[in-house]
């Protein structure tokens, strides 16, 4: 016979599990402005909280097929977005490259709030835009862990592990067989 004490842990399992099932209401959207200015008070409050403290910073890591790229997010100084030591408009030559790497940013509104360093490295330039956006993402929920669920829902904390596929022997390339001729 369970004792009361298993009995409540029970009882607190059961109720959270009927919590992750309830269905999700669409929000209308003089909510979602709501929601923007709520966040936008959030990231000031944040901000004000680590003034007295120095030069601090979180940091996060995305990743991306072979491209690293290693994400600090500074609550003071100058508000830029730098990658490599350029700013993000020069470092990605194609406008895509340039709207993905700074899509989480933009995603929370706080693109011009915060001076982001990104160092990155290997993959293309493509790769390397959605790792940025990816480690800026993981970053934004170290800094606010209230914006993982729009981040999660937008999809740029998922780690995209699609990779490339090694070739095989007796093969051009992962599947690629040699020409056939009959004679």
């Amino acid at each position: 016979m369970p004792t009361k004490t298993t009995t409540k842990k029970i009882v607190k399992k059961i109720e959270k599990k009927e919590e992750i099932k309830t269905p999700v209401a669409l929000v209308p959207e003089e909510e979602i402005d709501l929601e923007a200015e709520d966040i936008s008070k959030e990231i000031d409050e944040s901000i004000r909280n680590s003034a007295g403290k120095p030069d601090r910073y979180f940091e996060a890591i995305g990743r991306r097929k072979t491209a690293v790229a290693r994400v600090r997010l500074f609550t003071k100084g100058d508000k830029e977005f730098l990658v490599n030591d350029k700013g993000y408009e020069a470092y990605f030559q194609t406008a895509e490259d340039r709207e993905t790497s700074v899509a989480s940013m933009k995603k929370m509104k706080c693109l011009d709030k915060f001076r982001v360093t990104v160092k990155v490295r290997g993959g293309g330039h493509t790769a390397q835009a959605e790792a940025v956006r990816h480690g800026t993402a993981r970053v934004l929920v170290d800094f606010n862990n209230n914006f993982r669920k729009r981040l999660r829902k937008a999809g740029f904390l998922t780690r995209d592990a699609r990779m490339r596929e090694r070739k095989k022997f007796g093969l051009k390339r992962a599947r690629r067989a040699p020409q056939w001729s009959k004679r």
